[in-house]
């Protein structure tokens, strides 16, 4: 823990705004020989010479940096010691609001300010002690090093498996490779041309997926193994060990991490039978079409390319009497928790589930078939693209416009109503079209659009032996595909060393897949070096810290082993809780878990927060000198909006004092129970959103918040307090416009409820 801690004011960033000289007289008089160094320095970034000099002269063994986020500088200051951060600019400067609600003009950066607001000082005060207590209350993390075999396990000898293998190889690892069939290639072995694949983007292009496969099948650090499965998974990253199943017996092989690449299936025929599929054999879907088309077996000359689902809910929608479309949604993303209760929507929910599997690969995959089959047949054919929405990403647009000038092709949006055999014809209902007219379309053939279905949707395509379960968890949210987090990690999955690439994580392109393929491959060579280094994977990269377990006084309640989001913790048989430092994020769900407090971080534990907040000065006048908030912000999303906000001068109540935590999920009941304690009249929990599009960069650490709230309202009303002085709010990272107004609206309500009856207690 640090005792000999140095304190630098960045006069730069906070000198207009703020009394330093009076700082640097409060922080030398409350906290004496345990900061024996406080300056100021005229700029904080410039002054590493003399922090260093410091350190070394004053056997300092903490240093804490005041002026600008820690977001904004923290990558300049790798020290030998320890190193907290007090934000003074965006969260006390610039975020700064007097009690009336008027903003004081303000500025940073050395501006002449005579007297900052008295509120603004007690603020900076407060802020500058919490930061003091931190470090005293952190110590330096030792990492735990793993021996990082520099060995890949890909799974599925598909393009994306493939592509992955030959990057692994060129990155100088070792690959083992898990296909199910008896050969490699995959879906891309019938599409002999494929969408653009490169510049100009406006051409098909041959896949030349046989040179692919005798590249990898003559790679001397390539083992492929056929007509297997990875039977079982155990261990951690750096050091996995896979089962691996096939017709010889079980192979063991030791990997440090994993790519899944084990590609996609076609959904059932079922799903669109009201569209014809199954009944009438002159509707087939997409994929079977290219099939019959590389294998020159497609003889019909009109040809209907459907991309529209609209016959097919039309039909589960309007079969039942107790249905309308207000009550029924007509999309997956749609379809709540609530609206899953209602009867009709329960019943058919499957079915609208199969929509979310309708993605641009259609789009482009129908737009190639149409432009293939007029060359086969040297323009004889006419094809009609009918669609409702066409999906062409990025660049592909070049390949859409010239496919809507390719002779023998014809595109209009248009409402499928009707699929229906007449003679040798199918006809096809048309309405809402882009002709201005509603008209009958009679083809030779229909081709519906294939959905790609995941194969962790269907299958355990890997078996884990994690005691959260064999399988990814919570599959559902996302449709069964394995990736949780599109839109902050692509290629995470819910287990560490794990990365999703291609089909199994969206329905992609053949490019897309390929760039998937390196994503995947650079995740996984960047998780076996942080193996070998002892640190932590994203979203923390680098932090060498880990849980450490008083096994003394666990009383095996197993809340830890439960909650963990990515099953870093086994259990032995007595329910001991098994650590497994590789596969831990550091998110802290597990201690804020813990009801007996026996987990910690080095630098990031129960006490240290409790001392922080502790340390905020509450006034017992509650009517004149006001209220005192407390808000517990997790560092990915809330915490920066606040900066945004701050930088922006979106000011908010100076009553409030903002602890960053590593998530939601880490916040401890004993944290609320300090802070009420100490007199705090209202704690806000500010987060991640979450639900059915969970974004939470710990999968579910806002839900899990949420959950033991509820716990803790409980415990308040029977103590006579209001559990509305305790309430969670959630926010995204560009929710920086409405933060302020969230805290604002709370303390409002706080002022109107009155102060905590444990004020002054």
């Amino acid at each position: 823990m640090a005792s000999k801690i140095g304190v630098y004011f960045d006069i730069q960033n906070i000198g207009g705004g703020l009394d330093i000289e009076t700082l640097v007289t409060q922080a030398q008089e409350k906290w004496g020989d345990t900061t024996p160094v406080v300056k100021t320095v005229p700029v904080l970034a410039d002054a590493l010479d003399v922090i260093t000099a410091d350190i070394t002269e004053k056997g300092l063994d903490g240093v804490l940096l005041c002026g600008a986020s820690p977001r904004a500088d923290a990558d300049l200051y790798r020290l030998s010691v320890q190193v907290g951060h007090v934000n003074l600019r965006e969260q006390c400067v610039l975020s700064y609001k007097n009690a009336d609600g008027t903003v004081p003009d303000i500025r940073y950066g050395g501006a002449p300010q005579s007297v900052a607001p008295a509120l603004l000082a007690i603020q900076a005060r407060d802020y500058v002690n919490m930061g003091v207590v931190k470090l005293q209350k952190s110590e330096k993390p030792d990492p735990v090093a793993i021996a990082g075999v520099k060995r890949i396990l890909i799974i599925g000898g598909g393009w994306t498996g493939l592509t992955a293998a030959l990057e692994a190889v060129a990155s100088g690892y070792e690959v083992a490779l898990v296909e199910k069939t008896d050969k490699l290639g995959g879906a891309a072995t019938v599409i002999p041309v494929g969408s653009p694949l490169a510049s100009p983007w406006a051409n098909k292009q041959p896949t030349n997926v046989a040179d692919k496969i005798r590249e990898v099948m003559g790679a001397s650090s390539v083992k492929v193994h056929l007509n297997a499965r990875v039977e079982k998974l155990e261990g951690q990253p750096g050091e996995f060990t896979a089962h691996i199943a096939s017709a010889a017996g079980i192979v063991t092989v030791t990997v440090g991490a994993v790519v899944l690449a084990s590609g996609w299936t076609e959904l059932d025929d079922k799903y669109l039978a009201p569209m014809g599929l199954g009944k009438c054999s002159k509707v087939m879907t997409a994929s079977r079409f290219g099939k019959l088309l590389l294998d020159g077996q497609i003889t019909a000359r009109r040809i209907a390319f459907v991309l529209d689902t609209t016959l097919a809910e039309d039909t589960w929608r309007d079969a039942s009497p107790c249905a309308s479309p207000d009550a029924t949604p007509s999309a997956p993303e749609n379809v709540n928790a609530q609206d899953e209760e209602k009867p009709f929507i329960k019943e058919n929910l499957e079915n609208i589930r199969h929509l979310a599997y309708s993605n641009a690969v259609n789009s482009v995959g129908m737009l190639r078939l149409a432009n293939s089959v007029c060359e086969q047949t040297d323009d004889a054919t006419q094809a009609f693209i009918l669609y409702k929405n066409m999906t062409v990403p990025g660049i592909f647009e070049r390949f859409y416009k010239k496919m809507q000038n390719r002779l023998g092709i014809m595109m209009t949006k248009a409402d499928v109503t009707d699929i229906r055999e007449v003679g040798n014809d199918v006809v096809v209902e048309c309405k809402n079209t882009l002709l201005g007219m509603d008209f009958n379309l009679n083809v030779d053939l229909v081709v519906l659009p294939t959905g790609l279905v995941p194969t962790t949707a269907k299958d355990a395509v890997v078996e884990f032996a994690y005691r959260q379960g064999p399988d990814f968890p919570d599959m559902e949210l996302f449709d069964g595909f394995a990736d949780s987090n599109y839109i902050c990690f692509p290629y995470e999955t819910r287990r560490t060393g794990v990365y999703a690439a291609g089909c199994v994580r969206q329905p992609q392109t053949l490019d897309a897949c390929e760039e998937d393929a390196m994503g995947a491959v650079l995740k996984a060579a960047q998780c076996i070096d942080s193996a070998t280094r002892g640190v932590a994977v994203h979203p923390r990269s680098g932090d060498a810290a880990y849980p450490v377990f008083n096994f003394v006084r666990c009383t095996q309640c197993k809340r830890c082993t439960e909650e963990c989001p990515f099953g870093a913790l086994d259990d032995d048989e007595k329910g001991t809780p098994k650590p497994n430092p590789g596969r831990c994020r550091r998110c802290g769900t597990c201690f804020g878990a813990c009801p007996e407090r026996v987990i910690s971080f080095a630098d990031y534990n129960i006490d240290q927060i409790g001392s922080m907040i502790r340390e905020v000065v509450v006034p017992k006048d509650f009517k004149n000198e006001g209220p005192r908030v407390l808000m517990l912000a997790c560092e990915n999303d809330a915490y920066p909006a606040l900066d945004m906000a701050g930088m922006r001068r979106k000011a908010w109540s100076p009553y409030v004092r903002i602890i960053p935590v590593r998530c939601l999920g880490s916040v401890n009941a004993i944290w609320v129970s300090d802070a009420m304690s100490k007199g705090f009249d209202g704690v806000m929990l500010l987060g991640c959103k979450y639900g059915n599009d969970y974004q939470c960069h710990f999968v579910k650490g806002s839900e899990i918040c949420s959950k033991r709230k509820e716990n803790i309202a409980e415990t308040l009303n029977r103590l006579g307090v209001q559990p509305e002085r305790i309430e969670q709010f959630e926010t995204a990272i560009d929710g920086y416009d409405t933060v302020s107004d969230l805290i604002d609206g709370f303390v409002d309500r706080i002022i109107e409820m009155g102060p905590n009856p444990f004020k002054g207690m």
